[in-house]
């Protein structure tokens, strides 16, 4: 089945709000093995919302409306399709006592403009706002499926996954349900992670292969139509065996988490304690690590040493480490070490993680802009000290430093021997 989404409202189209309707329903709809191939945004306006309804229906098998189902004269979604499919509204009895009995606990006097919400186009199967009081309709004409759920994201949501799901399994029959997974892997660009399965990605049709990127993590969507979850995990299991067998050093979890979950849970499972020194990030990785929930059973704390007098006093670092004629300097492999061992030594910790450098907008220490060092300290083992050299602007090698560092974490306590 194929559809589009209309999203209905003036102050989409001004940028006012976020449509975050459509997001929400493309992918509820992908679920139910549905194909969104348009999406749509059309103002208050009733000529040009029919517009949008006889482009839909030439391309799509279901058209689902957002919005405009409200109380006032330029809700006007019901009256544009029911006057497009040459169609009567009537008031819905249950929704229009809910209305009434809603500003009559309240005390409050109902404006008549209020019993638009309860108004139904004739034929259509009323679905139930459990979140408000504009009641949705579902309907098929002519082979065409409709589907009008109301605006507000609160509203919205409720009525989809209930009734407006429900309704749409029923209108489906046996049609196959979409089923995916997500691989997510690190320390390998977008790029790259597709020329080694370009081969898989050409040759695709279900399952299908699709790569997202963000800063420092690239994901991997596999998935395939199938009428049971047991058809469709024995094709997807023999695509990820493929392509974990390509790039398996790279993949950190089998499911849609950040890096630094991957990390909570294998110092969990090793029942190991991390702590960090940061100075070009200041304090981003600890940022990081402690948005995952329950993490403070793993992470013991960290420090921001940002400046040299900090780096001495708080690590201990001599000063002769970090200034003057010969000095290796604050940004060097040695400083980043000794970060690392400090911290994890003041901590307690199995593991210390430092990192220095520079992050612009211009060089220091005569060091060039996107240097950067990572120290790993571990109880009983040598340091290990990584260097990166990045590109882009300040904000950006901050953050694709704690990236790189997390990698490079995850790659030791993958592999701690």
């Amino acid at each position: 089945m194929r559809a589009e989404i209309i999203a209905v409202g003036t102050e989409l189209l001004l940028g006012q709000t976020v449509n975050t309707n459509a997001t929400y329903l493309s992918q509820g709809l992908a679920e139910l093995g549905i194909d969104v191939y348009f999406q749509t945004v059309v103002g208050d306006n009733e000529g040009r919302i029919r517009q949008a309804i006889e482009l839909a229906r030439g391309r799509a098998d279901l058209i689902v409306f957002t919005g405009g189902l409200g109380p006032t004269q330029d809700d006007l979604t019901k009256d544009a399709l029911a006057n497009y499919l040459k169609a009567e509204i009537e008031q819905h009895g249950p929704s229009m006592a809910k209305i009434e009995q809603f500003f009559a606990t309240r005390g409050v006097h109902m404006v008549e403009s209020n019993r638009r919400q309860a108004n139904s186009i004739v034929g259509s199967a009323p679905l139930a706002n459990e979140a408000g009081l504009a009641v949705g309709n579902a309907l098929t004409v002519e082979g065409t499926h409709y589907l009008l759920l109301p605006g507000p994201p609160r509203e919205m949501k409720p009525m989809f996954d209930g009734p407006g799901k429900a309704w749409l399994r029923s209108v489906m029959g046996e049609e196959r349900r979409l089923f995916s997974r997500t691989l997510k892997f690190a320390g390998i660009g977008e790029s790259s992670l597709e020329a080694a399965l370009i081969d898989l990605i050409d040759a695709q049709t279900d399952p299908t292969i699709a790569p997202y990127a963000k800063e420092g993590e690239v994901a991997i969507r596999i998935a395939t139509k199938a009428h049971a979850e047991f058809e469709a995990s024995a094709r997807l299991d023999v695509l990820e065996t493929e392509i974990a067998e390509r790039v398996g050093q790279y993949l950190y979890a089998r499911e849609d988490i950040p890096l630094e979950e991957a990390i909570v849970r294998l110092l969990r499972l090793s029942r190991f304690k991390l702590a960090s020194a940061e100075s070009l990030t200041g304090g981003l990785f600890a940022e990081l690590i402690t948005n995952v929930p329950g993490s403070s059973g793993e992470f013991i704390g960290g420090v921001v040493t940002y400046t040299n007098e900090m780096k001495h006093k708080l690590l201990g670092i001599p000063m002769s480490q970090l200034e003057g004629e010969g000095a290796p300097g604050a940004i060097s492999e040695s400083t980043a070490s000794l970060m690392a061992e400090r911290v994890r030594e003041l901590t307690d910790s199995d593991y210390g993680i430092s990192l220095t450098g520079v992050a612009g907008p211009s060089e220091a220490e005569g060091k060039p802009v996107g240097l950067v060092y990572f120290g790993l300290s571990r109880r009983g083992k040598p340091t290990i000290v990584h260097t990166a050299h990045l590109s882009g602007n300040r904000s950006i090698i901050r953050t694709r430093a704690v990236k790189s560092a997390l990698y490079r974490l995850w790659q030791l306590l993958k592999s701690p021997e």
